[in-house]
């Protein structure tokens, strides 16, 4: 939206003209969303108003493209990139993004092709470019060949950095090849690179399952046993930080299908994960709506006993109102409740005013009844409101009656509704004798030092409200 408002400024001259960093931006922007029929048409937009892509833009679609599984596609675009030489040559950047879709998608012939060419056009490797090679060969089992690789970089002054050890490392200890992770090891210790905590727990696992001393691990990584992780021979622990660093890496990278799966096998393990990354991942989730995976999350906390931020739950239950989802809004904040999570009157009565304005005061009566512990003036009055939304006057009243006889006092925000909810249904006579009333809850009001926090919260919320 902003892209397109920086260039339709109704003041002349003054409208933003985009250049290739800016389509290139937005055309990244697209890609990662996913929306690569945008992105496309975005690409076709620029080549009409006669900006000229160059490699980062080429690069960008191309990539893309190949995420999203048109290989094909992506390769056009490349050999579009290739015949403008004279305008948009290809970096060393582009190589390499080229060699890897070719990787991935299993065309390895052509691959070395592009990367022959690449060193043909004078373009010297970069660690990512050996990176790359190299995943691709430990892909294919061909891990002493990795090594000479990693010899040809050193002698050509590349120095393998931290990302591509921990690659190798990790590729090493899924295929259970201690000897090539050995020789990395003994790598990284000499030049101080370190392991990222879920590789490291991968490789030790290696190495106790080929009955290997960890100890050249533990001198590549003493900065684990710094943070009070020790070496323990059964190291029953492990399964659970690997869990926990996978579930992570997984929120990092918006993989929810992924985390569902993982969650459900959680469940049947019962392991137990601290509320906040559940709470992270309930918001995360909504945010991006995908609320099933918030809502597989929320079913395991309540079953591990993890109660969760309230935000959490405001967010989750918050996405399936605006989806007219109410008949699992009323079964998700039972199972709340009956798992003992305090949700607060403040929240409930939300809900409650949310299920109201929809319509739905059958729901809503059946949230207020589920907490008496909260069954105060705010709620009380959210469900008026509610009950006079559905054109239930008479239930109103009822329930207003209920709440003096439990000796809970009407505030200026309870009358409010009253007042405004029987003026609708055209009932004067009582829409009056409440005014009434309000005029002297008032007067005795204005002699009191303070207002208790319930009837503060609830003329905040009511007051001025009409529906």
């Amino acid at each position: 939206l902003f892209f397109r408002l920086a260039a339709s400024s109704p003041t002349p001259g003054a409208a933003f003209r985009h250049d290739r960093y800016t389509y290139t931006s937005m055309l990244h922007l697209l890609g990662e969303a996913g929306r690569v029929p945008a992105m496309l048409h975005l690409l076709a937009e620029m080549l009409r108003a006669g900006v000229d892509p160059d490699a980062a833009t080429f690069t960008t679609v191309m990539h893309w493209l190949a995420r999203a599984g048109d290989v094909d596609a992506a390769m056009r675009v490349w050999e579009e990139m290739r015949s403008r030489r004279g305008k948009c040559r290809p970096t060393l950047v582009s190589y390499t993004a080229c060699v890897k879709i070719l990787f991935d998608a299993g065309r390895a012939a052509e691959g070395r092709r592009v990367f022959e060419e690449m060193v043909a056009e004078g373009l010297r490797p970069s660690c990512t470019t050996y990176t790359v090679l190299i995943e691709h060969l430990a892909d294919a089992g061909k891990f002493q060949a990795t090594l000479q690789i990693m010899s040809d970089m050193q002698d050509a002054g590349v120095e393998p950095d931290k990302p591509l050890c921990n690659i190798l490392v990790k590729k090493c200890a899924s295929a259970g090849e201690t000897s090539v992770m050995t020789f990395i090891l003994q790598h990284m210790k000499e030049k101080g690179i370190v392991l990222r905590r879920p590789v490291f727990l991968e490789a030790l696992e290696a190495l106790k399952a080929s009955g290997e001393s960890p100890n050249l691990l533990w001198e590549v990584n003493p900065h684990l046993a710094s943070e009070g992780m020790e070496y323990d021979p059964t190291f029953s622990h492990l399964s659970c930080i690997t869990d926990r660093s996978t579930i992570i890496y997984l929120l990092a990278s918006r993989n929810w299908s992924a985390i569902e799966q993982m969650v459900n096998e959680l469940t049947t393990r019962n392991v137990k994960f601290e509320s906040h990354i559940l709470s992270d991942i309930i918001q995360a989730s909504c945010a991006n709506c995908r609320p099933s995976c918030g809502l597989t999350v929320l079913y395991y906390s309540l079953r591990v006993g993890s109660e969760l931020d309230r935000s959490a739950y405001s967010c989750l239950l918050g996405q399936y109102i605006r989806n007219d989802s109410f008949d699992l809004v009323s079964k998700i904040v039972e199972r709340l409740i009956k798992h003992g999570c305090n949700l607060g009157a403040y929240l409930l009565s939300v809900l409650i005013l949310r299920l109201g304005s929809a319509g739905h005061s059958s729901y809503a009566a059946h949230i207020f009844g589920l907490s008496p512990a909260d069954q105060n003036v705010i709620t009380y009055t959210a469900l008026m409101n509610a009950y006079f939304q559905a054109g239930e006057v008479d239930k109103a009243l009822e329930l207003f009656s209920q709440m003096i006889t439990n000796e809970i006092s009407a505030s200026a925000g309870t009358y409010e509704v009253l007042i405004y909810g029987l003026q609708k249904a055209g009932r004067k006579q009582d829409s009056d004798r409440y005014r009434r009333e309000r005029m002297e809850m008032q007067w005795h009001r204005q002699y009191r030092d303070k207002h208790s926090p319930e009837d503060s919260l609830c003329d905040h919320l009511f007051c001025g409200f009409h529906g």
